[in-house]
């Protein structure tokens, strides 16, 4: 029963837990079993019918090779590149993000307490972020543009991209969000930047892109849990936590998936 889909017994939940399983089982006439002792067979048979894991497989064709073999190839060799006067930059965006003020404070942890927020709270608009990652240092930079477009993007190009004018090349990664695939952004880095090198990643495999990682770390650490009263508020905190961060946190991701790897996992799947 837990290796079956419930609608393949006619009923309309979307997944099991021991309990469903223990009383659907009493309902098919089988002799009344406790949802402890089902936990026990699932445990011993190594099921896990509560749990679910995502996951978004890009085509392994020869555009996923060739794109994901130049973006890695950037990260295989950013430290020799930084050597001889080129950098490997990462860009990503956290569009949105909920301005929440709890409406009540918020009560601090104390000895056998644990803090405790309000439940409640009000809503004062979203803010979007935009975080550059410098690869063979790990060193981030931060914006907060009014909006995550081609316009905005182009506008606060000058800023990202003037921290390394002393750059003989600059290898740029990002995904294929619609700022980063504009006409409009494309012609203005073909026109103002002819030496800044743009790679995207392939098709759903933005996870290719170390910012991601930049993102989730940045946001586990100044996002998670902050209350702010105002979207001024929270993009203040934001302009002024990713410099924390860089003296804190900063450090070069461990990137272990290689081209070689990457080749092995193409050919195995189109195998």
């Amino acid at each position: 029963m837990a290796c079956s889909e419930p609608a393949g017994l006619g009923l309309h939940m979307t997944h099991w837990s021991t309990r469903s399983l223990a009383r659907v089982a009493s309902h098919r006439g089988i002799a009344s079993i406790s949802h402890a002792t089902v936990a026990l067979i699932l445990r011993d048979a190594d099921l896990q019918p509560h749990r679910v894991r995502y996951w978004k497989t890009p085509v392994p064709d020869d555009t996923f090779r060739h794109k994901a073999a130049q973006v890695l190839w950037c990260y295989e060799n950013a430290q020799a590149l930084a050597e001889r006067g080129e950098v490997v930059l990462c860009l990503d965006e956290k569009p949105k993000i909920q301005v929440l003020e709890p409406n009540c404070l918020t009560r601090p942890m104390k000895p056998g307490l644990l803090e405790k927020k309000e439940f409640e709270y009000t809503r004062h608009g979203t803010v979007n972020f935009l975080a550059k990652l410098v690869v063979h240092s790990g060193q981030m930079r931060g914006w907060c543009p009014e909006r995550n477009d081609s316009a905005n993007l182009c506008a606060l190009l000058p800023q990202l991209l003037g921290d390394h004018r002393e750059a003989r090349r600059i290898h740029l990664i990002w995904d294929n969000g619609p700022s980063h695939v504009a006409r409009q952004t494309r012609d203005f880095l073909r026109s103002h930047y002819p030496h800044v090198r743009v790679l995207f990643t392939p098709a759903h495999a933005s996870w290719l892109n170390q910012a991601e990682l930049l993102l989730r770390a940045f946001g586990a650490r100044y996002l998670v849990r902050g209350d702010w009263a105002s979207r001024l508020e929270l993009i203040d905190h934001l302009e002024s936590s990713w410099p924390e961060y860089n003296l804190l946190y900063a450090h070069p991701f461990t990137w272990s998936w290689t081209r070689a790897k990457m080749h092995e996992w193409v050919d195995r799947h189109r195998s």
